[in-house]
């Protein structure tokens, strides 16, 4: 099942299929366990944790997980999530449409330029098109210094600082 489907100039088509916590298990392990995938929190987590852990989340109403395909080929975890319903929500004043979005790119064997601009402004339009969603709400690590120049390029608005259990946040929005 395809929630998503864009065709992307020069890249091909983007589709986001929900993430299966067992068929996906492999992939998404082999990602997320990666050295420079230290920012999504999971390097050092067995297959039967990051299991655990999509499988919470495949059961939840208000996250969800969907696994990128560029062109057919895996390239990264795309997360859905209600901020209200979220550790996050608890760190600042949650709005009514506000709608939290996670995004891991997976490895690249051969780099596109203009990928992850393209990429992210698709998915930007696929969380735009979920009902009453008036801002996206990002919370990616402080010392992920890519991440925080990707958004901000993109347009977001950075606000406060916030310490969760698992990183030191840097919260941002943008408005639809």
């Amino acid at each position: 099942m395809t929630a998503y489907e864009e065709e992307l100039p020069d890249l091909g088509t983007l589709q986001l299929v929900p993430l299966d916590p067992v068929r996906h298990l492999d992939l998404v392990h082999g990602w997320v366990t990666q050295p420079r995938a230290e920012f999504w929190g999971m390097t050092g987590h067995s297959k039967e944790l990051v299991h655990e852990i999509y499988a919470y989340v495949d059961g939840l109403e208000t996250h969800h997980a969907y696994l990128m395909l560029l062109a057919g080929e895996p390239v990264g975890i795309f997360q859905t999530y209600r901020p209200e319903a979220d550790p996050i929500g608890d760190h600042y004043d949650v709005r009514a449409g506000d709608f939290g979005i996670h995004l891991f790119l997976a490895p690249a064997e051969t780099p596109k330029p203009g990928f992850t601009g393209t990429v992210a402004g698709a998915l930007l339009r696929f969380a735009f098109a979920h009902p009453g969603t008036k801002r996206i709400v990002i919370e990616p690590d402080v010392r992920n210094e890519r991440a925080l120049a990707r958004w901000r390029r993109l347009g977001f608005t950075f606000d406060t600082v916030v310490t969760t259990p698992d990183k030191t946040a840097q919260l941002a929005f943008l408005d639809g």
